[in-house]
């Protein structure tokens, strides 16, 4: 049990995504003493007053087996209350928890389960075994089975992938194709190909914090306006108690422990959701602290071992933004220099979509060094508009596993573990 008030000394697994950025955000105001882990000299989080160290690591991608022995060996040279897996280093700290916790407290279910919500498929075939709605889904293993199972318009998605990667939207042969051949580049079918019915509707996303199968906390929240790379430039929270019934059943099957987040889309014809992808973990955490619900802190609690009770929900309608998604998301949309500087005027005034709204991702206000990245944004998408999803794409890939990485770690031979 940890005592009421103290801080914790916390080591976060990566510091380049945006859900990075904002726990280690959400933690300093809580007055814990951060580190990171991060391949890159100029990862997000180093700019905030809130991280006290940024560790240079191996790359979880190229090098996973030295990420795990860089992450042990500093948690066994120093003090570390809680291990934070904030986004696919989740899988490998799942495949070696044994051995990590004897170092560090940290809250993940066991590494089979871990692997049906990380997975496309597997969640896909989660969700038939449970009987939850999903878009029209096929699996497949050649393109042969491909064109067999598809109808325009789908989606095209690899077992293995996030923030958007590995995702090919297609309507036509003519895309078709071209979304063949980045799957064979990629060697996709080796694993998995997943052929999904495209449905139109409003994009949701939830999260929540179990402890041992028991939903303890829960949030939801729509996309108002999208950004870049799969992400929300403004976001809306909402009231969905059928996706945390969802959750619920979910998290029971799989004896959930730790951060769990799901994708879904709300249907323009039938207001219908249905589940279209899951995280393991938390995906920018500030959208719920600003409702009132502090998933980050709950995931430290259940971390350290104890067993909180239900958090109350937070508030409806809640709306926040990521400006730098928002410039990007203007830069991608085919915005001009002029566009860009409409879209500044209106984050820095509080105008339109802006209005009533509060910044997620580099809350200058609390944190000043936010504007660093801010202002870089900014120089680069005014200077390249049509840079905007290449610069997207730049930041965190290091850190993310792919389908030959995910082969590795779960190998029986892995030198990891």
């Amino acid at each position: 049990m940890s005592e009421p008030g103290r801080p914790l000394r916390i080591l976060l697994s990566e510091g380049s995504s945006t859900s990075g950025r904002e726990a280690l955000t959400i933690l300093g105001l809580s007055g814990h003493i951060v580190h990171v882990c991060d391949p890159s000299r100029w990862c997000l989080t180093r700019f905030s007053r809130f991280v006290r160290k940024v560790h240079r690591c191996p790359t979880l991608r190229d090098d996973p087996a030295g990420y795990l022995a860089f992450v042990e060996t500093l948690l066994s040279a120093q003090h570390f209350d809680v291990l934070l897996p904030i986004h696919e280093q989740g899988f490998l700290f799942a495949r070696a928890g044994g051995r990590l916790r004897r170092h560090a407290a940290l809250a993940l279910p066991g590494f089979e389960n871990y692997r049906i919500a990380h997975g496309k498929a597997g969640f896909s075939r989660l969700l038939s075994e449970l009987g939850m709605p999903q878009p029209a889904t096929a699996i497949v293993h050649s393109e042969r089975e491909l064109r067999q199972a598809i109808h325009f318009p789908a989606v095209l998605k690899t077992s293995i992938g996030t923030a958007s990667r590995g995702v090919w939207f297609v309507h036509d042969e003519a895309e078709l194709a071209r979304a063949v051949l980045d799957l064979d580049e990629h060697d996709a079918f080796a694993d998995e190909v997943l052929v999904q019915e495209m449905v139109a509707g409003t994009t949701e996303k939830a999260q929540s914090v179990f402890c041992r199968g028991q939903l303890l906390g829960f949030h939801a929240y729509r996309q108002i306006t999208a950004g870049v790379g799969g992400g929300e430039a403004i976001k809306q929270s909402v009231s969905r108690p059928e996706i945390e019934a969802y959750f619920a059943k979910i998290g029971a099957r799989l004896g959930w422990h730790g951060a769990l987040s799901i994708d879904y889309v709300v249907g323009d014809d039938d207001g219908l959701p249905r589940l279209i992808d899951c995280n393991p973990r938390l995906v920018e955490p500030m959208s719920a602290y600003l409702a009132g619900v502090d998933l980050v802190g709950l995931l430290l609690r259940v971390s350290m071992g104890e067993t909180p009770a239900t958090v109350p929900h937070g508030r409806e309608g809640v709306r926040s933004h990521l400006a730098m998604q928002a410039l990007l998301g203007c830069a991608a949309r085919g915005g001009t220099r002029r566009d860009l500087l409409r879209e500044c005027w209106h984050l820095w005034k509080g105008r339109g979509a802006y209005a009533g709204s509060r910044e997620e991702l580099t809350p200058v206000r609390l944190d000043w060094m936010g504007a660093i990245p801010l202002l870089m944004t900014f120089a680069l998408a005014f200077a390249a508009p049509r840079s905007a999803a290449a610069i997207a794409q730049r930041g965190f890939g290091a850190s993310l596993l792919n389908a030959k990485g995910v082969r590795r770690v779960a190998s029986e031979g892995f030198a990891g573990v």
